[in-house]
């Protein structure tokens, strides 16, 4: 039952998370200046690594990010906090933000969709390795 429950649970809150294009966000991408640096859930960030900062998603939290112009997909960890700047919902790496085709623009309209959120996390332990 419990198994049923977290399914069910896992389902609607992908759904819920999963924005039409329509009502798409802004993505922007962060690296060079932070690459090296410690993020929010005590990883050192890597610019190359498929990660992303969220504010409110728990660390460890998978999603698949796509790009609204060309359907360019990734999926990323979230390891970091922000982005605060704007209406933006979602600081990718240079890395991800390659991958969906938004690194020459800076920012893009994104579609969310949650894949996997973690249990637990600790502080420093491997959040998206």
């Amino acid at each position: 039952m419990k198994k049923v429950l977290l399914a069910t649970t896992m389902t609607l809150l992908g759904t819920l998370v999963t924005l039409s294009p329509a009502s798409a966000n802004t993505a922007s991408w962060y690296g060079p200046k932070f690459h090296g640096k410690l993020t929010a859930s005590g990883e050192t960030f890597n610019q190359n690594a498929l990660t992303a900062a969220h504010k409110k998603l728990k660390m460890g939290t998978k999603v698949r990010v796509t790009n609204v112009a060309n359907g360019n997909s990734v999926d990323v960890c979230i390891n970091d906090r922000g982005p605060y700047h704007g209406n933006r919902v979602i600081d990718l790496s240079k890395a991800a933000a390659e991958k969906i085709g938004m690194l020459d623009e800076g920012m893009a309209k994104v579609t969310l969709k949650i894949l996997h959120i973690p249990k637990t996390y600790r502080y420093g332990k491997n959040v998206c390795s």
